[in-house]
């Protein structure tokens, strides 16, 4: 797995943060922003090749992007991911990212 239809993945599992590196994908402005925001927070983002096994067995997966900006994934392939809920460190992500646009981004109107 390397991105999405525009947008990059991350995973979430025994609470690290994985994403594919961006060799063939993607360098997303968003993606950038979230493993800034993840640090902020105390979390350090591992850049590693994720396969399909990697996403079922997610405790978390979400993507980022522009018009995505920070977006939970429940389930894939009609799979749950953990629950079926959105996980704690996206809320947390989303949250950051959307404060971030609010504070630092430019009202388009």
């Amino acid at each position: 797995i390397s991105e999405g239809s525009g947008d990059n993945i991350f995973i979430v599992k025994n609470g690290k943060i994985y994403t594919p590196p961006t060799l063939n994908n993607l360098k997303g402005i968003t993606r950038e922003a979230a493993i800034e925001l993840a640090a902020r927070h105390g979390h350090t983002v591992i850049e590693r090749d994720l396969g399909l096994f990697d996403l079922y067995t997610a405790d978390e997966v979400f993507v980022t992007g522009t018009a995505a900006e920070v977006a939970p994934v429940t389930k894939v392939d009609g799979r749950p991911i953990a629950d079926g809920k959105v996980g704690p460190l996206t809320k947390v992500l989303m949250g950051a990212f959307r404060e971030l646009t609010q504070t630092e981004g430019t009202p388009i109107y």
